[in-house]
């Protein structure tokens, strides 16, 4: 089980005593899941892509050799070239509609830039004097963000449709 941190153990038990450290993590813990998932989609992005060249150039070649006259002239190599065209073309279909249906490219960037724009508010909020901080705002800037990328995800992903979010109000008119 894992080890929960004195912060999740103070949201657990409804009182959170160091707000400041409290926001930080949450931006932390946020930023790292971007991050992460930045990481495998990126790698799944290059992975497909690179499965949608060489595939579509097998498929190319193994077309392209089963109709000489020296692949044709061995039976069994005809045999295996007829099938193995159909195959790899069946794949080379299923490599891209798991590439378009899944989205890799543009999840990837779109985690990298919602990741680049929560460091940019955790860096606002580091620097904005203590006593000055308004963590009611905070916390709802950190969601809104978070809101929207996950809206977007689904629209990406599902092509459902989006509400409209507001943008977070400006920090002075929190309480």
């Amino acid at each position: 089980m894992a080890k929960m941190s004195d912060t999740q153990k103070d949201v657990a038990d409804g009182k959170i005593e160091d707000m400041d450290k409290y926001v930080y993590e949450v931006y932390q813990n946020q930023i790292n899941y971007y991050r992460q998932k930045s990481v495998s989609n990126r790698k799944n992005y290059k992975g497909y892509r690179f499965l949608t060249i060489l595939l579509g150039a097998l498929v190319t070649l193994i077309a392209s050799l089963s109709t000489s006259d020296i692949i044709k002239s061995v039976a069994w190599v005809g045999g295996v070239f007829a099938i193995a065209t159909p195959v790899l073309a069946a794949a080379l279909t299923i490599i891209n509609s798991l590439s378009q249906n899944f989205q890799w490219g543009a999840t990837w960037r779109d985690m990298s830039v919602n990741a680049q724009r929560l460091e940019k508010e955790r860096d606002r909020f580091l620097t904005t004097p203590v006593g000055k901080r308004n963590y009611k705002y905070e916390l709802r800037v950190l969601n809104e963000i978070v809101l929207q990328e996950t809206q977007a995800f689904f629209q990406r992903v599902l092509d459902s449709e989006v509400v409209p979010t507001e943008a977070p109000p400006s920090a002075e008119n929190e309480n």
